[in-house]
């Protein structure tokens, strides 16, 4: 079915494709010099030292996990059964190498405003078995890290950042993905850029960055440079160092056309920003104090990844009758990413977790909420079907 209203669109012109062309005509396809590039231009943006590209969002969140395990760093390495807090809303790779690694997942509830923790529960939560907590900045809204920080300050508690949906995000004139000690984002064709496929991992310390590079590729030390934190120090002899294994990695490299497009979707990035937020102020004032349905409540300053639509718990309408709705004006609409993630299968089969508390908000946003697109271009037509169609 083609939707007026689709959640996701290309911000792809001949730029794009001439990029791709570019690595065509080199005939090199593997990761090469335009990731390399790409990595640099991305670290400048967001505003930490290093960064990694990878294929995928998903890999980028199983990288930062696996990179915790193999530091030499006391404060960051964590191992099997350590507990970590999750929100109770997000993506399913958020939580999947947390248990791929055997850690154990405790869920906290989200705040049915802004979608990020319930603050009030975090805190809570934290108890002496606490050794890492996992932020997801969930569809583009940064979470009050001056909170989460002033929780953490005196704990040995690892804070890493899922921040997929979050590129460009600002809390307090720091970007999204610089308040944990890693970070992870995606370029997937419904996120904020689109690399076809692609995934970036942030970070300010040295040996975690060694050990992504060699996670990427293999767990060898062909990537890493001549004095490092993973080996130490490699063979002047390249053939010696060409299979050289030294932590048990992936292959997870991303392409050199995601690189080179990628490059050309960074020149777009802060435009592409500046329009989602300028949609953000047309649905906002579309459905000011509207009696049946809440947006996202901003926390700093939103990159509005979608929109979410949360039925007010005293209205007397229905899910399926908002679905509908918006259908019938043309919306495509999902549930608000994976709703409350708690009562999956897979949750109940296979992980080691724990709920804390209830999940009392993220089963409400779970039945009573979804989410529409937000786009790269003006959608005032799109605000004002909404206005009128709830």
């Amino acid at each position: 079915m083609k939707y007026k209203f689709p959640l996701a669109t290309s911000s792809w012109n001949e730029d794009e494709y001439a990029a791709i062309a570019r690595v065509v005509e080199s005939d090199r396809f593997s990761m090469g010099q335009y990731v390399l590039e790409f990595e640099k231009q991305y670290a400048q943006f967001v505003g930490t030292e290093y960064c990694v590209m990878v294929n995928s969002g998903s890999s980028a969140n199983l990288l930062m996990v696996a990179a915790l395990f193999y530091s030499q760093n006391p404060f960051f390495k964590l191992k099997r059964g350590d507990e970590i807090i999750v929100p109770a809303v997000s993506w399913s790779t958020t939580y999947f190498p947390l248990y791929q690694y055997g850690l154990k997942l405790r869920f906290v509830d989200v705040d049915m405003q802004t979608l990020n923790y319930d603050l009030n529960q975090l805190e809570a939560a934290l108890t002496e078995s606490t050794r890492a907590i996992m932020v997801v900045n969930l569809l583009g809204n940064p979470n009050d890290f001056e909170y989460i920080n002033r929780l953490i300050c005196e704990r040995d508690i690892v804070l890493i950042e899922d921040s997929c949906e979050s590129m460009g995000a600002e809390f307090q004139d720091k970007k999204a993905g610089t308040f944990g000690v890693m970070a992870t984002f995606s370029a997937f064709y419904s996120h904020h850029i689109f690399t076809m496929e692609g995934g970036i991992i942030t970070t300010d310390d040295e040996e975690l960055y060694h050990i992504l590079l060699s996670l990427r590729a293999h767990g060898w030390t062909r990537n890493l440079p001549d004095k490092n934190y993973v080996c130490g120090k490699k063979d002047p002899d390249p053939f010696n160092e060409s299979f050289r294994f030294v932590l048990p990695g992936y292959n997870v490299r991303p392409l050199e056309m995601s690189g080179a497009v990628g490059i050309e979707q960074l020149k777009k990035l802060p435009s592409i920003i500046k329009a989602r937020q300028d949609n953000a102020a047309l649905m906002i004032s579309a459905l000011a104090d509207h009696p049946d349905v809440m947006l996202q409540t901003e926390i700093g300053h939103s990159s509005w990844f979608a929109f979410s639509l949360v039925i007010r718990p005293n209205s007397t309408l229905t899910r399926d009758k908002l679905l509908s709705r918006l259908n019938a004006k043309g919306f495509e609409c999902r549930p608000i990413v994976s709703g409350n993630f708690a009562k999956n299968d897979v949750v109940e089969k296979y992980f080691d977790y724990e709920v804390f508390d209830t999940l009392e908000n993220a089963q409400y946003i779970d039945q009573n909420g979804l989410m529409i697109g937000n786009h790269h271009y003006c959608i005032e037509d799109a605000a004002e079907a909404l206005s009128s169609a709830i």
